[in-house]
């Protein structure tokens, strides 16, 4: 079990009885992680397949098992949680939760009582990569230029198993994260040839949301498009073999295929932007853009994103920054615990 530091968000006056358990699940992987004191930041951070187990119970269990263990073999006591947040990859609203991109389903007041909490809250993955933006510093980002502002309007949009959005507000009463399922709004094309990738991907799916496209599941239907749309006959890749044979050169399709990744996410970053005022800065989160390294600062992105028309000086302010922070959603997740009502 590997241990890692991730600062909290705000300042820890807070009546949330510790230790706290934070998770941040995706629809792969659901990375754990602990809060043992005020101030004491977020350590024995662990990462479990969601496949491996059959609910987030159950993969709670084998962490905190683990947690005890490595406790017991260093001599320190293990203390069991007294509160717990997950961030979920789905939206939350009432108490039973259904993942949309995994077999999980889970009920709130299951997992209280299963993990004996004095306090679960659930909060969507991307509210609490939200809420973490405020006190990302220059460490755990990688700007296009000039760093986003902590202060205003930020938003975050991160490719990975699926597409997640979210945005976050100062007010005088602090930041408060704006959860939403921007990620499955319809994706638009900017010119002929992503009109053409776009009528494509309309013969697999009637509606072609941004997700549909720009994540995880769905960059092997970019792909296949790309290539339909070229005349030529798609192959079946994964994912992660469409960016290798894309960054190394060896697939024209592939290659394309990156290519128009980034200038439908730079678009449709914009469009977030736009939508919700981002003007301290917009973050790119999630799996799937890091793997691109330098290509994505020398791709398209950032030319589409400011591609507005009449709007196009608005979004020039704008800065945009990779997160390469893993634990920044968790730390989204303890804040939440942190301001979270008793």
């Amino acid at each position: 079990m590997t241990t890692a530091n991730s600062a909290i968000t705000n300042s820890t006056n807070t009546t949330a009885p510790y230790p706290w358990l934070v998770a941040d699940i995706g629809g792969s992987n659901a990375r754990f992680g602990w809060v043992a004191s005020a101030g004491a930041g977020i350590t024995q951070v662990q990462t479990l397949a969601v496949s491996d187990f059959a609910t987030p119970i159950a993969a709670s269990e084998a962490y905190l098992q683990q947690l005890q263990q490595s406790n017991h073999k260093a001599g320190t006591s293990y203390q069991a949680p007294r509160c717990a947040a997950f961030a979920v990859a789905t939206a939350v609203g009432q108490d039973q939760i259904s993942f949309t991109n995994s077999h999980w389903s889970f009920s709130q007041a299951t997992v209280k009582a299963a993990l004996q909490l004095d306090r679960f809250i659930a909060l969507n993955d991307f509210e609490a990569l939200a809420l973490s933006l405020p006190c990302l510093n220059a460490t755990q980002v990688r700007a296009h230029d000039a760093l986003p502002q902590h202060t205003g309007t930020l938003a975050v949009v991160g490719p990975g198993t699926g597409l997640g959005v979210g945005s976050v507000i100062q007010t005088r009463h602090g930041w408060i994260a704006i959860p939403g399922e921007g990620g499955h709004a319809t994706l638009a094309a900017s010119d002929d040839f992503e009109a053409s990738v776009l009528a494509h991907a309309r013969t697999e799916f009637s509606h072609v949301s941004a997700e549909r496209l720009l994540s995880g599941i769905g960059m092997p239907v970019l792909y296949r498009a790309v290539a339909r749309t070229l005349y030529e006959t798609p192959q079946e890749l994964s994912t992660e073999q469409i960016v290798e044979r894309g960054l190394n050169g060896q697939d024209a399709v592939c290659a394309k295929t990156l290519d128009c990744f980034c200038a439908l996410l730079g678009s449709f970053c914009g469009s977030i932007a736009l939508t919700v005022g981002a003007r301290s800065g917009l973050y790119i989160g999630g799996g799937i853009v890091p793997r691109l390294g330098d290509y994505f600062f020398q791709s398209r992105f950032r030319t589409q994103f400011e591609a507005k028309g009449r709007l196009q000086p608005y979004l020039q302010q704008i800065p945009t920054a990779l997160i390469i922070d893993t634990l920044a959603a968790l730390s989204g997740a303890a804040f939440a615990i942190e301001q979270s009502e008793v």
